[in-house]
């Protein structure tokens, strides 16, 4: 085939996650996510020869950067941050069709000059393209990106053909309800929400991915997923690592806006919702948004529904390191938490009665993320005398990071003359079973996003429905000050607050 001398791309391109003609537009392409994430992800999809032929990528910021040192900048990145080494030959065929547009994000002639290199493009190849927008910056320009996007004309491009304009939004995605209602507001007045692709990475870790699998592709927990068999779901982000340099963004944040509400919720739909009718997007995103409308309104205040605490000094990995009001940046009256816990009750046939704890921190005893189900305990009839026997509940757990697998606590009987029980784990590696070197979540969402396939995103009404359960939580903790706010000792599991908010005979895990 003469196409596949020409194009080199096109060796050992997977039909079945194909990727049209495309041009990626990075808006921030001088910041760190860039760096670290959208340049070595299509790197990746380079070597794994998932790029279409004919594939281009232009960075466009604020800072003028020629051509040749923006190529340069992305091969460092790709030295310092891929998982993979820097191949010559392929990085060499991307390099050839990366360029750079310098301008403002509310310069609507900067925007008309991003057409014309576009089209530029276009014709030099002889063909149309499809145009995929990545919106890596701030969120304070992503009305004005998507305002100029729309008075050129490139978020129109071609609509209502097989390839067109698309664009791929990072988070935060809104501060409260209003905020994302109104940035909705903006995305429908540019595009259709067909074009709209809201990131959260988390969809795109192998781990989040196969709980899908795991569920609906074995016959041995289906018949169980439900308040017939399990007792309680735990939902864990933790974080070893203070706020840094960053306290004055965090200080606008905080572990509800950081994390609940986007990561955990994505993790938390995944898992409670009923059966999609097919694989297709939107009946997997259909399913996420019923079970996320079925949660009950949270209580707030003494012996509510949520608990919040800030991370005092302590010691993490063997070292001493300062509480959250003495880290730079932080007002010394600060009421920002970097520790929330929620207790969430799903009020559908599935769910009644089984409650859902999420929890998110910073400064943790280590780094995890993990999806704990726990089943109820059997009748202790046949094994009641606590003296021989040692029974935990049946416990399955989808660890997410950074050691991605999962596993499953079963009671045994420790070998010997008499009947002694103990609890033992059954696990599941990727890195031993598929090898370390997996792909990162960043590659298969880009890769989604140009074929068209919005499983791994998040739909509009799902973003409003998330922040219309947080947002009393949030205009609450804010007319209460400091008001109910607990610490907890760095290093730590967290605070004693948040042990309250489980029933009695359940507890925190410590993965």
């Amino acid at each position: 085939m003469a196409d596949t001398h020409r194009h080199p791309f096109l060796h050992g391109l997977s039909k079945h996650r194909g990727a049209p003609p495309t041009v990626v537009v990075i808006f921030g392409a001088s910041g760190d996510l860039t760096a670290r994430k959208l340049i070595p992800a299509v790197y990746n999809l380079g070597v794994d020869g998932l790029l279409p032929a004919d594939f281009f990528l232009v960075g466009y910021g604020r800072k003028p950067i020629p051509d040749d040192e923006f190529r340069t900048l992305a091969a460092d990145a790709i030295k310092e941050f891929s998982r993979r080494e820097l191949e010559a030959d392929v990085w060499s065929r991307i390099a050839a069709h990366t360029s750079y547009v310098a301008g403002a994000y509310d310069e609507k002639e900067a925007f008309d000059r991003l057409a014309q290199h576009i089209t530029a493009i276009e014709k030099k190849l002889g063909r149309e393209l499809q145009v995929l927008f990545y919106i890596s910056t701030p969120p304070s320009v992503f009305a004005p990106i998507l305002q100029n996007l729309g008075a050129s004309g490139l978020a129109g491009k071609y609509l209502g053909q097989p390839h067109h304009a698309k664009v791929i939004i990072e988070k935060p995605f809104g501060k409260d309800l209003a905020s994302a209602q109104a940035l909705n507001a903006t995305i429908r007045s540019v595009f259709e929400e067909h074009q709209v692709y809201r990131i959260d990475h988390y969809l795109g870790k192998e781990t989040v991915q196969d709980l899908l699998v795991q569920r609906f592709a074995n016959s041995i927990f289906e018949p169980l997923w439900n308040r017939n068999f399990i007792d309680s779901v735990q939902i864990t982000v933790a974080e070893e690592v203070g706020v840094g340099s960053r306290g004055g963004y965090y200080e606008q944040s905080g572990a509800l806006r950081d994390m609940i509400q986007n990561h955990t919720m994505q993790l938390l739909a995944l898992t409670a919702m009923e059966p999609p009718v097919s694989l297709d997007a939107e009946a997997v995103r259909d399913e996420k948004v019923k079970v996320l409308k079925a949660i009950q309104p949270l209580v707030t205040g003494p012996g509510g529904d949520v608990a919040r605490a800030q991370y005092a000094a302590g010691m993490v990995g063997g070292k001493n390191v300062k509480g959250y009001l003495e880290e730079e940046g932080i007002a010394p009256n600060s009421a920002t938490e970097t520790y929330a816990a929620i207790r969430l009750s799903i009020n559908n046939w599935r769910w009644q009665g089984v409650p859902f704890y999420l929890r998110s921190g910073k400064r943790m005893a280590r780094r995890v993320s993990e999806i704990a189900i726990t089943f109820r305990r059997p009748p202790g009839t046949l094994f009641a005398d606590g003296g021989r026997f040692d029974l935990a509940a049946n416990t399955l757990s989808f660890q997410i990071q950074p050691d991605e697998g999962l596993s499953l606590i079963l009671n045994t009987k420790i070998p010997g003359l008499e009947t002694r029980t103990q609890p033992v784990k059954m696990s599941f590696r990727y890195a031993t079973t598929f090898g370390s070197n997996t792909p990162e979540a960043y590659e298969r969402l880009v890769l989604d996003a140009m074929i068209g396939d919005g499983t791994l995103f998040i739909r509009g009404d799902e973003a409003e429905t998330s922040w219309k359960l947080y947002t009393p939580v949030l205009d609450y903790w804010k007319s209460v000050g400091r008001d109910g706010m607990d610490t907890y000792a760095a290093g730590s599991w967290g605070p004693a607050n948040a042990d309250a908010l489980l029933a009695p005979g359940r507890a925190w895990r410590q993965p």
